[in-house]
């Protein structure tokens, strides 16, 4: 996210950018820090308590909103709503055409999870939730790549997929 961020600054976008799946919500108090405009969704109440902690401890104002990302057949993210889109550590497959959709035309996204090799460092173990290897940039080949990055990173070691990438103006 750090080495991404200024994409946002240069861009200045006119809506919100959306932290999907904040946890924390580290990356939206970061981006709502810098001025930004962010709605920051998770589906764990507890997460969204300690998000909204953070963003009051750094005076950060943030729209908080508890969404279940996962519900079958229902598509949470509205069309064309957000310049922006941030999803780290996160990973639901049936969501990716949402999550296309969901960004304005020309809007960046800026995405990292965990890949297979991931188990080899820690958690998680599941495959639902790790990216195969070449996954994440086929989902975005007919995007603008900006960045992409498939391999193992440290502080902490992990094993990551990374892609930021803008949409088309025609779609």
């Amino acid at each position: 996210m750090l080495d991404h961020w200024a994409l946002f600054e240069k861009e200045q976008p006119d809506g919100p950018i959306l932290d999907l799946a904040c946890g924390d919500g580290h990356n939206g108090v970061f981006l709502a820090g810098k001025g930004f405009s962010v709605t920051s969704w998770d589906v764990s109440s507890d997460a969204l308590s300690r998000a909204r902690k953070s963003a009051a401890d750094h005076g950060a104002e943030i729209t908080f909103r508890q969404v279940d990302l996962e519900r079958e057949g229902d598509n949470p993210l509205p069309k064309d709503a957000f310049e922006g889109i941030v999803v780290f550590r996160y990973l639901h497959r049936p969501l990716i055409d949402c999550i296309k959709k969901a960004l304005k035309k020309r809007g960046i996204l800026i995405y990292e999870t965990f890949t297979v090799d991931q188990p080899k460092f820690g958690k998680p173990h599941n495959p639902d939730f790790l990216l195969k290897q070449g996954e994440l940039s086929e989902w975005f080949a007919d995007w603008d790549i900006l960045h992409h990055f498939e391999g193992i990173m440290s502080a902490p070691e992990r094993a990551v997929a990374q892609i930021v990438c803008r949409k088309p103006s025609s779609r």
